[in-house]
Order: C-alpha cells, then sequence, then structure tokens
C-alpha cells in the first residue's frame, strides 16, 4: 500500500502504471523474435523496434521526472539498440517499469509541476508540466502497445485480453 505523504497525483499515476506494466508484459510475452523484423507495411516500424520503444516508454517516465529536458538531436543518437528477444524485452520493461514507479513514488507535487522541455537542437518542439509528459508517456505507451496487438493479429499469434476480452482471450476463463 502506497502512504499517506505521497502526493495524490502521484499515487494515481503508480496505480495506474502498475495496471499498465501488467498489461503490457502479456503482450510483450506474445512478440515472436522469428517476426521482430517484420513490418505491416513498409512505413510501420518493425515488430522489434515497436516493441522496444514501448519498453523505452515506460524508461521515459523516470528521465523525465529526474531531469528537466531532453534534446532529441543528441537522446536519438544514445537510443539503445532494439531487443533482439522477448526475454530481453521482458527484461527491458521490468527495469524500465521499476525505475519510473521509483521515480513516481519519490516525486513532489513540485516536482510535477516543473516544466520539462523537448527540443530538437534550438528548436522547441513543446514545453508541459512533468506531470503532463508523464501522462502522455503512459497514454503513448497504451497507443503503441495497440499497435503492437494489430501486428500480433496480422502475424496470427493469439491477442491477450488488454482492456477486455479479445477473440483469443476471454476476461473470465472458465
Amino acid at each position: 500500500m502506497l502512504t499517506d505523504t505521497l502526493a495524490p497525483f502521484a499515487q494515481a499515476l503508480v496505480t495506474e502504471l502498475d495496471d499498465e506494466l501488467q498489461t503490457t508484459r502479456r503482450v510483450l510475452e506474445r512478440a515472436p523474435e522469428a517476426h521482430f523484423s517484420w513490418q505491416p507495411h513498409p512505413k510501420s516500424m518493425a515488430l522489434g523496434h515497436l516493441a522496444t520503444h514501448i519498453t523505452d516508454l515506460i524508461g521515459g517516465i523516470a528521465h523525465t521526472l529526474h531531469t528537466t529536458e531532453v534534446d532529441l538531436a543528441h537522446f536519438l543518437e544514445q537510443e539503445e539498440h532494439p531487443a533482439t528477444t522477448t526475454a530481453e524485452l521482458l527484461q527491458r520493461l521490468d527495469t524500465q517499469g521499476a525505475a519510473a514507479r521509483a521515480a513516481l513514488l519519490a516525486a513532489t507535487p513540485d516536482d510535477f509541476e516543473q516544466l520539462w522541455t523537448m527540443r530538437h537542437g534550438e528548436q522547441i518542439l513543446m514545453t508541459n508540466t512533468r506531470a503532463e509528459v508523464v501522462r502522455h508517456l503512459i497514454s503513448h505507451t497504451a497507443h503503441h502497445r495497440g499497435q503492437l496487438s494489430v501486428y500480433l493479429r496480422l502475424l496470427d499469434v493469439p491477442v491477450p485480453a488488454i482492456y477486455g476480452p479479445s477473440a483469443d482471450e476471454p476476461m473470465f476463463p472458465g
């Protein structure tokens, strides 16, 4: 149980993050390594890249709460290489999830109100509060997880229940 001293916003985010991490794990567990280079369309991300991006978005939560900006001109150069196995994806999710959770638990209300900027060199792409950025990262993760579930369907991999039952997995078995 979370402490009473935790900022109510942080408490809500930790609860949401925990739920999203469980759901994301169920989808990533089904990512078929043999198809990591597969793309449903030439303009689409490869499956392995998309799955890795999902784990990296979770890592963005801790990064946001520990910094006041990111410069994509340099950040993208340092981005980790895509995972090559499902086990690696799950390890990255666990590592990034733990870091995100710890950062949220340590954050104060003032931390959430701090402005955070995304730039590309001198061009400012956005400036929002850290709270807004963290909420966006959780939503962005869910968005890409939805894309990944479509990839699974196209590859005839059973899609897990996400927010409700899927054609392959009821919410309440039996």
